[in-house]
């Protein structure tokens, strides 16, 4: 049986590891992506989009490992170290903090399915996570993420979804 610290040790690399393999996911079907290294930054990965005037459309991505849900709350401390020392209190994921939190669910060793949750409806949800079998629609739908700033399109297509009510 494993003891709580070493349990808690694997869930803190893991959740490091997810991050360098979103970015990494990303960046090579993008391009232009990076890992944040700003410590009390509420997301993890920024991703520019060139819009067809020129102009840089900048993502902000918050990523979450994602077993049967998806949780929205950031600001606390996972891992073996859960003292949060930094003054930083918990909050949700919302359009001030982020643009699209990205839930990574591995489905084998080396294989993992992204799912993504703008910000715009995890503010119209209003709950602290949501489960992955309501959202498999958004499971690697990566038009999803290059428009998850437009709310006109996120929220039409949460509706055909079914994962927001009409």
């Amino acid at each position: 049986m494993v003891d709580s610290g070493e349990k808690g040790l694997q869930a803190s690399v893991e959740g490091f590891a997810h991050e360098h393999i979103v970015a990494g996911i990303l960046m090579k079907k993008f391009k232009n992506v990076s890992l944040v290294d700003l410590p009390l930054s509420p997301y993890d990965v920024i991703i520019v989009f060139k819009e067809e005037d020129g102009k840089e459309n900048i993502i902000r991505a918050q990523v979450k490992t994602a077993r049967n849900s998806i949780s929205f709350i950031g600001g606390t401390r996972g891992g073996i170290d859960r003292e949060y020392k930094s003054g930083v209190k918990e909050y949700k994921q919302s359009t001030k903090t982020s643009d699209v939190v990205v839930g990574i669910r591995p489905f084998d060793n080396n294989s993992y399915d992204l799912y993504f949750v703008p910000t715009i409806i995890i503010e119209l949800l209003n709950q602290k996570s949501i489960s992955i079998n309501k959202i498999k629609d958004l499971k690697n739908n990566y038009e999803i993420l290059k428009k998850c700033k437009d709310s006109s399109f996120v929220i039409s297509e949460c509706k055909k979804y079914g994962i927001i009510a009409d």
